[in-house]
């Protein structure tokens, strides 16, 4: 048992093993949150018949806000002193901070089901309702998700699909509904909430796809709650199609089963749109600039060496043009053309389209052999 232990909370502190012969890793010192949302899913099962499986659910559970969510950015394996434990209470009607940003809520969320299931401890079991609950409440009328609830004003009250905020919500509604592990516990009423909820996430999903010049395309990472059009967030993330968020979209979209023929035609649409829209023949090319500093920028493949397509995370909603903005809100059409704390500091190209590419293929051919 001691070193299933010692295994899992190795996962949840791989930095600090890297020391480990120099001295003992301390798992339960501050981690940066990542640690937390990146690492808990991959949490062997066996951890959960442990006493420390137990105890960072107990900190979960400290967390949770009265609402019903947690707050984003949390490390919660991290011991509490006197002094953090009373700050942490203090804020649990801080109900402004309850999110689904970031993976919060969704990563606790399924963290207590996995440790209930080994556990039966009922006041697990009533956080994880208290969360499914919070997720219910948070969606709007039209479908969407904000990225805070109740939190009334700014941006995070656009519907959001940045970071796959709202994806990540109904991935574990769709799981919730179908009584797949580690929800099958959950009551009928329950499931059937999720389902209803899913699906109106799927509408939304089908409602805010945006067409350009009466031609279906992909979506922004975030949309108004109200318009259903593309959004502004931060100062530099302005209305836009996604190449970053909309691939986990069209992802989700197909895992559905027996799709509609709206949701085919979705699906269709944006695949064409990465097709369209793809960058070829540019790489990425790191380099040390002028002030000394690792930078990146551009350039042109070699002549001879194939480069796998990029899509950038921002395209025009006029013209499909990828571009790039700093903290200043104006758009500029090469990456060389922004400071170099946002070029650094913000992903503006990937290859995710090619799992979108994948992907389809093994959709297609599922979905005409259910059509036989």
């Amino acid at each position: 048992m001691k070193r299933i232990v010692l295994a899992c909370l190795a996962a949840l502190c791989s930095a600090a093993m890297a020391c480990a012969q120099k001295a003992e890793p301390n798992y339960q010192s501050k981690q940066p949150y990542k640690s937390w949302v990146n690492m808990a899913p991959k949490l062997e099962d066996d951890f959960f018949k442990t006493d420390e499986a137990r105890r960072i659910g107990d900190n979960v559970l400290l967390y949770q806000q009265t609402t019903g969510g947690w707050p984003k950015n949390i490390y919660m394996p991290a011991a509490l002193d006197e002094k953090e434990l009373e700050e942490v209470l203090s804020e649990k009607d801080d109900v402004n901070q309850s999110t689904i940003d970031n993976k919060a809520t969704t990563t606790e969320i399924t963290y207590l089901a996995r440790l209930y299931n080994v556990t039966h401890d009922e006041k697990y079991k009533k956080a994880i309702v208290d969360g499914i609950n919070y997720l219910f409440k948070a969606q709007y009328d039209n479908g969407g998700w904000p990225q805070f609830y109740p939190r009334p004003k700014g941006y995070y009250t656009h519907i959001t699909y940045n970071d796959d905020a709202m994806i990540n919500v109904m991935k574990l509604l769709r799981d919730v509904a179908k009584g797949k592990a580690p929800f099958s516990f959950l009551p009928q009423d329950i499931r059937q909430q999720a389902e209803t909820a899913l699906y109106k996430g799927v509408d939304c999903i089908l409602k805010t796809q945006v067409k350009q010049n009466g031609k279906l395309t992909v979506w922004c990472a975030q949309h108004d709650e109200h318009t259903l059009e593309p959004a502004k967030a931060r100062a530099y993330e302005l209305p836009s199609l996604s190449g970053a968020e909309s691939d986990n979209i069209v992802l989700f979209l197909m895992t559905l089963p027996n799709p509609s023929p709206e949701v085919i035609n979705c699906i269709e649409a944006a695949v064409a749109w990465f097709k369209e829209s793809q960058i070829n023949g540019l790489k990425r090319e790191t380099y040390t600039n002028a002030d000394g500093k690792k930078d990146f920028r551009m350039v042109p493949c070699p002549q001879g060496e194939e480069c796998e397509p990029l899509w950038a995370r921002f395209y025009t909603l006029e013209d499909n043009r990828p571009f790039f903005c700093d903290r200043d809100g104006i758009k500029r059409f090469d990456i060389s053309e922004i400071g170099y704390e946002r070029r650094n500091g913000y992903s503006w190209y990937n290859d995710d389209g090619l799992k979108v590419f994948k992907k389809y293929e093994q959709w297609k051919k599922k979905l005409k052999k259910a059509a036989r």
